[in-house]
């Protein structure tokens, strides 16, 4: 075993799937319209061997079965209104990542592992904010670090008073670290904490106790232990309340996601991944939904979790994450669709015809967050619109997701020439993590392209077409077409892995920014320079020596 554990030389492949009897770390209870969620660390429990998750510190893989959690009480507990997330121990609700876990991780391995769990709590916020599920932090001691930025994504925090339970963000102090940016970012733009006070409560160890922690708007509410169950309870049950989820409807069950891994290539139902480690690309192909479809409620319900659009979503998240955790070196990803596009706007149709049912808004938030997953994965990402593709309404938000859209033109084949169909999927149904449509995005919100991508909704367009409309950005003929990718491809792969990662999600996410966006914008630029710096990871850093009684050596000239 090499002193890095999470180096590449000797990593077990991570995998994201699990389910509620796997969980080590978490238990889900679920008491009508109110979800328990309790985080009861194993000790033992590590991801990978070399530390101890002690005092309800967490890495991946607790973070994995969150993940999976959240999932489950959105499809098998429709009745779910409200979901309080506290702690199984006493005294302690989570002391965060596990320091010594980061302390031995390469970088790589802890920009992602910031990056998996700011999306998964993300994730909480965009289920609050789409389908009215409302989270309550029930702060049962004390909470530092991720522990605190986990209670920051909830809709309301609820601190015990008494007297030691605290809430903290010591990573600059401790670790010479940021707080994981998404702490730093909620802090300031989600509870509005005043300058002054947030840089006391950033510099600090000990935290911040009850009643200033609530004038300081740390916490919602403080409670004695005494009160403190109770109110919890009321204040999940205001959450509920908002929330129009059905109380008597069946729920979906998610089976386990079933594939093949390979050498060089990832096989689902309806998702494929080829790698090619000489030229460092993997081919992502989706492919359409095969035979009829369901059309009505009943239909859809019966399908339950094989409905394609759920099916391919799940299939498509999963092959994100596997590429991002255990395919490090494979930098540009060549996104491809096979099918029939009829078939992919049938589904769209379905899905906008029942858009109010629980059911359905719950497959369209699943799409949501895996494209917004796309969006924010550190690959190049190229889409190639080829004979046989169907890059149509959902389909098509891979297309417009991509860095660059290469569509062959073939206008004296119009039997063979592929094509390209827009659905009002298109327009706002899957929002980047910058609140934006991806046409809206790529246009900048200028009404005229806008207007002329409205006015072709479901009909397919050609090379030449979709070229002139300003959907792709290329669109070679048959002749070019081989090699204009291949030199694309081979371009890419000469250039700077970091410097394609910081050029390409600022080109992504041009414009106005949200609290997600600066989010993952500190974590790609702020959190990936610290992580590499002498100060945080050199033999003196804060993060090598935290824990053995050695003070940090810090290099104290400013950069």
């Amino acid at each position: 075993m090499s002193a890095d554990p999470n180096s590449p030389e000797s990593p077990p492949r991570v995998d994201f799937r699990t389910d509620p009897s796997r969980y080590r770390h978490w238990k889900l209870n679920v008491e009508g319209p109110v979800a328990r969620l309790a985080l009861d660390v194993a000790e033992d429990g590590g991801l990978r061997p070399g530390y101890k998750l002690k005092l309800n510190s967490y890495d991946l893989g607790v973070d994995i079965e969150l993940a999976d959690a959240l999932n489950r009480i959105r499809f098998e507990h429709p009745q779910v209104r409200a979901v309080v997330v506290t702690s199984a121990r006493e005294r302690v609700f989570c002391s965060g990542a596990n320091i010594f876990m980061l302390g031995l991780s390469s970088h790589a391995w802890k920009v992602n592992f910031c990056k998996f769990t700011n999306e998964t709590r993300n994730g909480m916020e965009d289920t609050s904010r789409h389908s009215g599920i409302g989270f309550v932090a029930a702060v049962n001691g004390s909470c530092a670090g991720g522990g605190y930025e986990l209670a920051l994504a909830c809709d309301d925090i609820v601190l015990v008073d008494d007297r030691s339970s605290s809430v903290s963000l010591p990573e600059v102090p401790l670790l010479g670290v940021l707080p994981g940016t998404g702490g730093l970012t909620r802090v300031t733009d989600k509870r509005k904490v005043r300058h002054d006070h947030a840089d006391i409560f950033c510099t600090t160890t000990e935290g911040v106790r009850g009643r200033r922690a609530l004038e300081w708007r740390l916490v919602d509410a403080i409670a004695k232990p005494a009160d403190f169950d109770r109110v919890v309870r009321e204040r999940a049950d205001v959450l509920a309340a908002r929330c129009d989820r059905p109380a008597d409807a069946k729920g979906v069950a998610l089976p386990r996601i079933e594939r093949t891994i390979g050498a060089d290539r990832i096989a689902y139902a309806h998702v494929g991944v080829d790698i090619d480690r000489a030229k460092r690309t993997a081919t992502i192909t989706v492919r359409a939904p095969r035979g009829p479809q369901p059309a009505d409620l009943p239909a859809i319900e019966a399908a339950g979790a094989a409905w394609w659009p759920l099916a391919m979503a799940r299939e498509l998240d999963d092959a994100i994450l596997e590429m991002r955790a255990n395919e490090p070196a494979i930098g540009t990803w060549l996104l491809k669709t096979e099918g029939d596009a009829a078939a992919v706007l049938a589904a769209d149709e379905a899905m906008r015809r029942h858009a109010g049912h629980w059911f359905v808004r719950e497959v369209v938030g699943f799409l949501r967050r895996t494209l917004a997953r796309l969006d924010v994965s550190s690959r190049t990402l190229f889409a190639l619109v080829e004979p046989g593709s169907c890059f149509a309404g959902t389909l098509a938000e891979l297309a417009l997701a991509a860095d660059r859209t290469y569509m062959l033109a073939l206008p004296d084949e119009p039997e063979r020439a592929p094509a390209l169909a827009l659905s009002a999927a298109n327009f706002g149904t899957y929002p980047m993590a910058n609140g934006k449509a991806r046409l809206a995005q790529r246009f900048y919100d200028e009404a005229e392209p806008l207007a002329a991508a409205r006015a072709v909704i479901g009909q397919p367009l050609s090379g030449t077409d979709a070229l002139a409309l300003g959907l792709v950005t290329a669109a070679p003929d048959d002749i070019d077409w081989a090699d204009e990718i291949r030199i694309a491809v081979e371009e890419r792969a000469s250039l700077s892995p970091d410097a394609l990662t910081g050029m390409e999600a600022n080109l992504r996410f041009g414009g106005a920014e949200t609290m997600d966006t600066r989010i993952f914008g500190r974590l790609t630029a702020w959190q990936n320079w610290i992580f590499q710096r002498p100060n945080a990871v050199g033999d003196k850093g804060a993060l090598k020596v935290y824990g053995t009684g050695e003070k940090a050596g810090f290099d104290f000239n400013r950069v």
